[in-house]
């Protein structure tokens, strides 16, 4: 029996309760279409589309939205040159996209920040999964061994640091995509002991400026940013490793972008 696009999507979803108003869906895509192979990916970007049709895939899963934003608002967009030139292109190629946001990260551990661990080579180290943050405790090392060990463990050329850089660190929450806020990460730093907060992006005014007040204030607590897409491209990877595993009569495929900001 071939296998469909709803069939995947049943297999991603299965046993997951999703909010009111969920972002997660396919669009466009009819759900009863064969699958001829899949692509994973944090964003569908251009150059992830253009791949999709090298490869002959027809179903793409990308974990953020196609025409830059969250909740798939397009106004003033109808005209947009590079938004007609995308649309032309998921339409000529007959691709379906699904968005796969809500539901991974409802799985247990979330699904995204288990890539990130994947990735980095410490699940072995997690403690404890809470909903949005996981807790480790890591091998002893300074914030900026931390630094350089996570460039390396993710390939990319860059990260944001603040606090200390010379202090050790051993406690550590990690965290994936916006949620690197105030209101999230400021309570975990005494709750949960920690020294080092390891998130994708967050508000510059927040986090950074209780940073920057508790080194003045003599306190070693410290913050890397990662960027949003660096913290969660590594679940869509691990997400193509596990259905590729599930569905091995289809071509799975996880593509990679590089990094949206260069260093000038």
């Amino acid at each position: 029996m071939a296998l469909t696009f709803s069939d995947i999507i049943e297999h991603l979803t299965a046993g997951v309760q999703l909010p009111e108003g969920t972002v997660d869906k396919l669009e466009p895509g009819a759900a009863g279409t064969e699958v001829q192979g899949i692509v994973t990916s944090f964003a569908a970007s251009q150059y992830v589309l253009e791949q999709a049709v090298r490869l002959g895939a027809n179903l793409v899963i990308t974990h953020e939205g196609v025409f830059y934003s969250h909740q798939d608002h397009r106004s003033g967009q109808e005209q947009d040159s590079v938004c007609l030139q995308k649309s032309a292109l998921i339409a000529s190629s007959g691709i379906g996209l699904y968005r796969f946001h809500d539901t991974v990260h409802r799985y247990t551990p979330d699904g995204i920040t288990e890539g990130l661990l994947r990735e980095l080579e410490w699940e072995a180290y997690a403690e404890r999964h809470l909903p949005e943050v996981s807790i480790l405790t890591i091998p002893e090392m300074t914030i900026s061994e931390v630094a350089d060990y996570v460039k390396q463990k993710l390939n990319i050329p860059y990260v944001r640091a603040a606090g200390n850089l010379s202090a050790a660190c051993s406690r550590v929450g990690v965290l994936v995509g916006y949620r690197g806020n105030g209101h999230t990460v400021i309570p975990m730093y005494e709750q949960e002991t920690l020294d080092l907060v390891i998130a994708g992006e967050g508000p510059e005014w927040e986090l950074p400026e209780y940073i920057r007040d508790a080194v003045r204030q003599g306190k070693d607590r410290a913050l890397i940013m990662l960027g949003h897409a660096e913290s969660e491209a590594p679940g869509m990877k691990l997400l193509a490793e596990r259905l590729s595993r599930q569905f091995p009569e289809v071509p799975v495929h996880f593509i990679p972008e590089q990094p949206v900001f260069q260093i000038v």
